[in-house]
């Protein structure tokens, strides 16, 4: 049975993905990626016309979930930061191999602009989580929670990661609270 222009596309994707995850970005080429699907590197230009669009269609999903995340954290994130954690988790279990993919190649996630993306997320979800103005030790303790989520939802396969959640969010959750809990040793 032929392939239908999206089954393609997708099939293309899903490929890539796999590739870019075991060898990163760099060691990937686009013949490889035909070969794997036995079609022509015409083919697979039809469909992309580079290996950089093809990483910028990969990437598309992962943006779209993050800012509508985004869109809805500022109201939730200070009144209940265990579910906000949680959603955040599962954005990096469900993109994990992306997000492995390109932090074995971190050159293309600056080629995409996808570093300063990825900043202004966290940024942003500290900010909610912790407040605009937050000292150093509230700082901390969401860079750890944030920081500590996306490097577990990286690291775990998916089912590990499911069975893992809600502790990996309890244990965020109680660095996000020890960063800003009342402080005795100076550190504001």
């Amino acid at each position: 049975m032929p392939r239908t222009h999206g089954d393609t596309r997708a099939e293309i994707q899903g490929v890539a993905l796999d590739l870019f995850g075991r060898q990163g970005y760099e060691k990937t080429s686009l013949r490889e990626i035909a070969e794997r699907l036995d079609i022509t590197k015409a083919a697979l230009y039809y469909h992309f016309r580079s290996k950089e669009d093809l990483l910028r269609a990969l990437v598309e999903p992962l943006r779209r979930d993050m800012e509508g995340f985004l869109e809805g954290v500022d109201g939730l994130a200070r009144d209940a930061p265990e579910e906000v954690l949680g959603a955040y988790f599962d954005i990096c279990v469900r993109h994990g191999t992306l997000l492995t993919a390109l932090l074995n190649d971190l050159a293309s996630l600056s080629r995409i602009g996808l570093v300063g993306d990825i900043m202004g997320w966290r940024r942003r979800l500290d900010a909610a989580l912790v407040g605009e103005d937050a000292g150093m030790p509230a700082r901390m303790g969401a860079v750890i929670a944030l920081g500590g989520l996306q490097d577990l939802a990286v690291y775990l396969d998916p089912e590990e990661a499911a069975e893992c959640r809600d502790r990996a969010v309890a244990i965020a959750a109680a660095a996000l609270l020890e960063g800003t809990g009342p402080r005795t040793d100076g550190m504001d």
